[in-house]
């Protein structure tokens, strides 16, 4: 018998066969027929994957206009972004890194999602967490941080300490970035940490004992007021989100000196590389909106991270074969 429902299935296959023809105006009057855009075909595919991973542009922004998500994924784990860079459909590419910016700035899903599956701040300076020689985990065995990023750290302390001076730290974790901070031999090295275990074990590793450290215990948001200016600063907090991190952006200029470095450690949705660039520019845009360039510098990380890494622990925050190093300063430092 034929129904409406399978008129409408037809409708919704219609509709992929002209995103992935390039079809505009067969796509304009399905779209204006009420079809669904949000529909997924046999093999998971939204009308929007079809048009980006074929680079049929003027399909992909008539779909993006007619409200197609962006942000939807196939059972791979892969958008219609990542199906448009995979395939180097750079008009494609461009229009769906635009319209997830401009989602981003509005709504901010995806960096709720991603820490959907972690705790909240509070939460995480409730629990207990365990050390090991390679990783920092929560009580439900999420890694906090993992000794594969210590190249990454070294990198993020050679950038924040090239003008020397006073370093700020905010988040120790494993102490990987401290540690490479101390090889420069700052003149004074603050660091802020809320977790009341990892601050009673940097006790113990005498780190209150450096004469260069200064330790500061609490969440950086209460602790504002006890710090003061660098040349040098680094942000590596867990358990919060990307809301957190743009509101220490919001005190750059009353901690950064003029001259200074900022970099924080980039684990935006470290698990999909399309809305990983998304994060990538919009942070950029944000911070310069602030009055400080953004320069990214790509570290190869593939190598660092085979299946063994993750033994033991329960979720891969890092999934990309790319971790790009921010490196920020005041735009008339810049010029």
């Amino acid at each position: 018998m034929y129904t409406p429902l399978t008129q409408a299935m037809e409708d919704c296959q219609l509709l992929c066969e002209a995103a992935r023809n390039g079809d505009v105006e067969k796509i304009k009057a399905l779209v204006d027929k009420g079809v669904d855009v949000t529909f997924f075909d046999s093999d998971g595919f939204t009308p929007l994957m079809l048009a980006a991973k074929f680079g049929r542009n003027a399909a992909v922004k008539a779909l993006l206009e007619a409200g197609a998500p962006w942000n939807a994924l196939s059972p791979s784990n892969l958008s219609a972004g990542d199906l448009a860079m995979e395939a180097g459909h750079q008009e494609a590419f461009e229009a769906l890194l635009n319209t997830g910016i401009q989602s981003e700035l509005i709504l901010g899903t995806i960096a709720r999602r991603a820490n959907e599956s972690t705790h909240c701040n509070e939460e995480y300076l409730e629990d207990r967490v365990s050390f090991s020689e390679d990783k920092l985990m929560d009580s439900e065995s999420k890694a906090i941080m993992m000794a594969w990023e210590r190249p990454l750290m070294e990198a993020h302390a050679k950038a924040v300490c090239s003008g020397s001076g006073h370093i700020l730290n905010i988040g120790f974790g494993m102490g990987l970035v401290d540690a490479a901070i101390q090889k420069y031999g700052p003149v004074s090295h603050t660091i802020v940490e809320a977790h009341p275990e990892v601050y009673e074990k940097m006790i113990r590793c005498g780190w209150g004992e450096k004469d260069n450290v200064k330790i500061v215990f609490g969440r950086w948001q209460d602790v504002l007021s006890q710090l003061e200016t660098y040349d040098g600063i680094f942000f590596d907090t867990y358990g919060e989100y990307y809301e957190d991190l743009r509101e220490f952006h919001k005190h750059l200029p009353k901690l950064l000196k003029p001259g200074g470095i900022y970099s924080f450690f980039n684990g935006l949705c470290g698990g999909n590389a399309f809305f990983h660039v998304v994060y990538c520019n919009l942070v950029s845009l944000e911070l310069e909106n602030l009055g400080y360039s953004t320069q990214l510098i790509p570290l190869p990380v593939k190598d660092c991270l085979g299946e063994e890494v993750w033994e033991g622990v329960r979720h891969k925050y890092w999934q990309l074969d790319t971790y790009y190093l921010p490196v920020c300063q005041s735009i008339q430092d810049s010029e």
